[in-house]
């Protein structure tokens, strides 16, 4: 059989399987004595195992065979349901989640899981479930035995030690008192790609990223740089404790690798095993692999309503050749509309418009196809709070609000990160200790909200919790003594701008205000990132009530509405999202205030920025200084007034990359072609607003 055609929607409905598992086995914890609810579980869990076997993964299909045995005994009451039978299934789900990306990414999925089938056999066999305990590792000799290698990356490394290259084992600890482990790990892998290859890493790149690991982990690596050298460099990154850098020794490749054959051939008896045996099949036989299942099979049994072929998976990268083609398209009806305005023929106009409304349709049809519910970045929370309530010691109440809410799938894809930092940040620090809230009148348990909702061409994202709130005086005095702000600067900023400052760069220390709302460590990343996006962050909070995180971000990243506006001879596009006005000033309503050129808008003190000096534009003639066009621009609550030559009116661009060479152009976020065939730059109000 050839199961390559398969793989893709083996992967994508085994994610499904496990997210289900995921969302009962949380719903089982709050009903541990619900067995409908075992019965759905052992479902996903029993189809997911038939699906893996017929694949030819049999580790997964082993490991899952383990986790139904349990799952069976427990529906069929010969086993109870406890928090540390519990702990060991989700740490199944945990591996099994591991193994399906690890195949995602090319691997084979395998997965040293011994220690969590024997606590499986355990349960099974009605004895009690012992937590496993993660052994800590130090010193060279623990790094030999952590990382396991595949014939091809054995292949990978042999032929590089030809080459000339250095291959390393690489055990990084962090520090205990590092919160965000997730930026540190980012800036280490960013240190070894400059100067060589990663070959994989312990735990996997998706369990770093979500910071699913204690303070250690580990990384093979190809280099010609020297141990001791790779050792300093990593050692420059902050919060890092150790670093110990080990030579791989391959003469033990071969032993490695006839073990690893041992286990396969083991595994793969033990399955034919398990399969021959009646006492384990369900008293309905259900087939091998259920393509048509959902997500969550309790909704789809109480839809008693026939469920033809009404939807297909479809590969993102057609999608993204669909929009780029699109694109093209837009930019051919910019040029039509200019030659139509120019020629100024009826029948011509006429068709011009015609093909403007198809287009019009068939775009918002594109961008709807993109659209993803926000469900798929926060389904991973739930377990995410189950887990940190449990290590703090805290009660927590996790709310979802609109997981339905769509959003494109480039933005999707990076959104993830910024929303683990800011949920975990309101949990570590933001909601207090029991014995606290209760000092304070509150209910033990605390409550973050994680809410999702449009506004026109928007999509915000808001994180609520009713925790301790931020310490405005403590926040003010931390950001004058690094210098984010001065005194005199301080006087005039509002609620909100002060809130603020814990996003800014180089608010993130040891001596950071954890005593009170505890809030800034690294938040400086999420912003970074949310403005990438072209979206902004905000944030209330009173102190002792409690703090809303807010996000807005675009529906899409591809193509927007931007004002075109004119300077000598250079177009420049202007996103609309960031306007909130245009205006025409006389010279003699430019004030001077603090060295820097402003005007009263509406009551408010508005600087003004010159492209022309920003960009350096060359003129050729004097220019009349008596009236000026502005365009007011908005980041946040902070506004600027954009002073060019002229305005050129409305229209939707679609939005390219300056490519590889220009990636740190100042105040530009990419360029489009307009139907005259001209380039236009697209300016980046977040970065002229400070």
């Amino acid at each position: 059989m050839e199961v390559n055609q398969y793989l893709e929607m083996f992967i994508e409905e085994s994610k499904e399987h496990l997210q289900a598992c995921s969302e009962h086995l949380l719903e089982l914890e709050k009903n541990p004595d619900d067995l409908a609810i075992v019965g759905e579980i052992f479902r996903s869990a029993h189809t997911l195992k038939g699906m893996s076997a017929t694949m030819g993964f049999e580790d997964l299909a082993d490991l899952t065979h383990k986790m139904e045995n349990v799952l069976d005994a427990i529906r069929n009451e010969k086993i109870h349901v406890t928090p540390e039978i519990l702990d060991v299934v989700f740490e199944s789900v945990d591996h099994l989640e591991e193994m399906v990306m690890d195949i995602a990414n090319g691997g084979d999925g395998k997965r040293d899981v011994s220690a969590t089938v024997a606590q499986l056999k355990r349960i099974e066999l009605g004895e009690e479930a012992v937590p496993e305990v993660a052994a800590t590792v130090a010193g060279p000799a623990a790094v030999e035995s952590v990382l396991e290698y595949d014939s091809f990356e054995q292949t990978v490394i042999a032929q590089s030690s030809e080459q000339g290259f250095h291959a390393y084992e690489i055990s990084i600890k962090l520090r205990e008192d590092c919160l965000l482990k997730a930026a540190r790990v980012f800036m280490v892998f960013e240190i070894l790609e400059k100067d060589g290859e990663v070959i994989k890493s312990s735990p996997s790149v998706e369990k770093l990223e979500d910071e699913q690991f204690d303070q250690q982990f580990y990384v093979a690596f190809v280099t010609k740089e020297s141990a001791e050298d790779m050792q300093k460099k990593i050692m420059k990154v902050s919060e890092i404790e150790e670093v110990v850098v080990t030579t791989i020794d391959q003469k033990k490749f071969s032993e490695r690798e006839y073990k690893s054959q041992q286990e396969v051939a083991a595994t793969a008896s033990a399955v034919a095993e398990v399969e021959s045996t009646p006492a384990t099949v369900p008293s309905k036989p259900e087939p091998a692999a259920q393509s048509a299942k959902t997500a969550t099979p309790a909704k789809a049994e109480k839809n008693h309503a026939p469920v033809g072929n009404k939807t297909i998976r479809v590969n993102i990268e057609r999608l993204d050749i669909l929009m780029n083609l699109f694109e093209e398209l837009v930019i051919d009806r910019g040029r039509l509309q200019s030659i139509a305005t120019e020629v100024n023929h009826g029948e011509l106009n006429e068709t011009v418009e015609r093909m403007s409304r198809v287009m019009g349709d068939l775009q918002t049809i594109i961008l709807t196809m993109r659209m993803v519910p926000v469900e798929t970045v926060f389904n991973r929370f739930p377990k995410m709070i189950r887990q940190l309530s449990r290590d703090l010691n805290k009660k927590i109440n996790l709310e979802i609000i609109g997981a339905e809410t769509e959003l494109d799938r480039t933005v999707i894809d990076e959104i993830g990160d910024p929303l683990v930092h800011l949920i975990r940040n309101s949990v570590d620090h933001g909601i207090e200790n029991p014995t606290s809230r209760r000092a304070k009148g509150k209910p033990e348990e605390g409550t973050v909200v994680l809410r999702a909702y449009h506004s026109g061409n928007y999509v915000f994202i808001e994180i609520e919790d009713d925790g301790a709130g931020i310490n405005r005086d403590k926040v003010l005095a931390k950001a004058i003594a690094k210098g984010i702000v001065t005194q005199e600067q301080s006087y005039s900023m509002s609620d909100n701008q002060i809130n603020e400052l814990i996003l800014a760069s180089g608010f993130s220390t040891a001596d950071v205000i954890s005593d009170v709302s505890g809030r800034g460590v690294g938040l400086d990343v999420v912003k970074t990132t949310i403005e990438s996006l072209g979206g902004n962050i905000s944030i209330e909070s009173t102190q002792d009530v409690g703090s809303i995180f807010s996000i807005q971000l675009p529906l899409t990243l591809s193509i927007i509405s931007v004002m075109l506006v004119e300077i000598e001879k250079e177009i420049y596009a202007i996103p609309l999202s960031s306007i909130i006005e245009t205006s025409i000033i006389r010279s003699s309503e430019i004030m001077n205030a603090h060295n820097q050129k402003v005007i009263d808008f509406r009551g408010k003190v508005v600087p003004l920025v010159f492209l022309e000096e920003i960009f350096e534009v060359p003129r050729t003639e004097p220019q009349d200084e008596e009236f000026h066009s502005v365009v007011i621009v908005r980041k946040g609550e902070k506004l600027a007034g954009l002073v060019v030559d002229s305005f050129i009116g409305q229209q939707e661009i679609v939005l390219k990359s300056l490519g590889n060479y220009l990636t740190n152009i100042f105040a530009i976020s990419g360029a489009t072609i307009l139907g005259n065939g001209k380039v236009a730059l697209i300016v980046d109000c977040n970065a002229l607003i400070k």
